[in-house]
């Protein structure tokens, strides 16, 4: 199987870190794509993901799978033997996709709008709102306060252990530096909870 990617965007990490914690790493081959040189719009990876964007899983019948939860529940159904890190039972699967909904939602996309619309990364394929990029980075900074609150007295987001919950909010949460925003001592719980993913090795992958 091959993982299209860019090795340095969030999104793709998030799939790596999910296949470490698995130990399924080393069943796919990693290509890089560069997004700065518009490598994703090219016709051949187009016709593997037509919305142009990493991560790409394409298995070894050709199929493609993109979406990071996407490919990350093609590798939970398919390797059941390896840790589940999307769920136990209905209650827990419901609960975790819960989260990393509103980690994407509250989260990751107002830190990628506000990359977008305050830098000048995109300025060669779209228009930017400055307004609306600074609107979105405070939303992003409410949900490190939700967060923060969240976790005080826990380890993890939920169930007290590693799930994809966490992999999705601290991928998240590092993508925040783009912006500027970062996990200091005003995020006391937020900030344990960073250290503690930080430390892991499938965090340097």
């Amino acid at each position: 199987m091959k993982l299209y990617e860019m090795a340095k965007a969030p999104n793709p990490r998030r799939v790596r870190m999910f296949l470490a914690e698995k130990g399924l790493l080393d069943k796919v081959t990693r290509v890089e794509i560069d997004l700065a040189k518009g490598e994703n719009l090219s016709t051949e990876f187009c016709n593997k993901n037509p919305m142009k964007k990493v991560p790409v899983l394409e298995l070894d019948d050709g199929t493609c799978i993109s979406e990071t939860t996407a490919i990350c529940r093609y590798f939970e159904e398919h390797y059941p033997d390896s840790p589940k890190l999307l769920g136990n039972n209905a209650n827990e699967k419901a609960i975790i996709e819960q989260w990393t909904r509103w980690v994407d939602f509250y989260l990751f996309l107002p830190i990628g709008m506000g990359f977008q619309h305050t830098t000048d990364y995109f300025k060669h394929r779209m228009n930017p709102i400055k307004e609306w990029g600074e609107s979105n980075i405070k939303a992003a900074t409410e949900f490190f306060d939700f967060l923060n609150q969240h976790l005080q007295d826990k380890d993890y987001i939920a169930f007290g252990r590693l799930t994809a919950a966490d992999i999705n909010a601290f991928c998240s949460v590092d993508f925040g530096k783009v912006v500027n925003l970062r996990v200091t001592d005003a995020y006391p719980n937020l900030k344990q909870w960073y250290e503690r993913m930080k430390a892991l090795p499938s965090a340097k992958v």
